[in-house]
């Protein structure tokens, strides 16, 4: 059977992802704080959960015994602030930046090493609308997100000789936790700049994910899931 890695798995899209995949996958699976959520989870679909924080690269060795046999790793695990830049503290913008972008750097370096060898794999990375477009007191999640775009792109030309595609989602406004600070004001302003006037669901992000999966003639690509957002 496949083996999907897949970051951030209790969250609400991490959550989707791990039960679409979950259906034809070995799937593991990493959370922080969540155990709950997590047993919940590995209950629910067979996958095989990993307790391990993203910024530090000595506890993401917890995914060794898993990576040679990885055929697809989803970088979907972020933070996500607030904040004025001018007040961010340094140790803010390294954990961001370590979690959001250095995490997936880290993570599909060391699953490439069995895809090149085996001359085939997936990796698909989950950036934001706010990656596109940037975002007012959102800079640094704004700049590490664009950041995945990035890394995507330049990665899929370097790893495409070797039968491996490299992929992005933006999701715009999805059904989440990590909106329940924004007001209802402030939702409404989001949903009427989204053509579809409406938000997304979790099923829509871990669906574009299946098709990347499935479409072995796509790389280097950047899909946004956010209802026409603009």
């Amino acid at each position: 059977m496949k083996t999907a890695i897949i970051t951030g798995g209790t969250g609400a899209i991490g959550s989707a992802l791990v039960k679409e995949f979950s259906t034809d996958h070995r799937v593991v699976f990493t959370y922080l704080k969540n155990k709950d959520k997590a047993d919940a989870l590995a209950k629910d679909t067979g996958a095989v959960p990993v307790c391990c924080d993203l910024s530090d690269a000595a506890q993401m060795t917890a995914l060794d015994p898993y990576m040679n046999e990885c055929t697809l790793l989803i970088n979907n695990a972020g933070i996500a602030m607030i904040k004025l830049f001018g007040d961010m503290t340094d140790e803010e913008l390294h954990r961001m930046t370590e979690i959001d972008l250095v995490s997936a750097m880290r993570l599909t370096r060391e699953a490439a090493r069995g895809m090149i060898h085996r001359k085939a794999g997936c990796v698909i990375n989950i950036s934001s609308v706010w990656g596109v477009y940037g975002a007012s007191c959102e800079v640094a999640y704004s700049a590490a997100k664009a950041g995945i775009i990035g890394f995507t792109k330049a990665l899929a030309k370097e790893l495409g000789p070797s039968g491996i595609r490299v992929n992005c989602i933006a999701p715009g406004v999805i059904e989440s936790p990590m909106n329940a600070h924004l007001s209802d004001e402030e939702m409404q302003e989001l949903i009427d700049a989204t053509p579809l006037m409406r938000i997304g669901k979790p099923e829509d992000v871990a669906h574009a994910a299946r098709f990347f999966e499935q479409n072995t003639f796509t790389t280097a690509q950047v899909l946004g899931v956010d209802g026409g957002f603009c």
